[in-house]
């Protein structure tokens, strides 16, 4: 089993053949994802961001009282 899971998507911003560009990411080796598939596609969890969570809610005094 991989680092996420076997069910990755397909994204050049998670592979290790490619470079991030003012437009974009860029295949080092020029090539594109055709119906979701790429024959060059290498993981790279390295390149991988994490979610951010979201902000826990304020509380007040009574919330707190019985």
């Amino acid at each position: 089993m991989k680092l996420f899971g076997n069910n990755i998507e397909i994204k050049c911003e998670y592979c290790a053949n490619s470079a991030d560009a003012p437009s974009g990411y860029i295949c080092t080796l020029r090539k594109s994802i055709k119906n979701g598939k790429c024959r060059k596609f290498k993981y790279n969890p390295t390149l991988r961001v994490p979610k951010s969570t979201e902000a826990l809610p304020e509380f007040k005094k009574e919330d707190f009282k019985i």
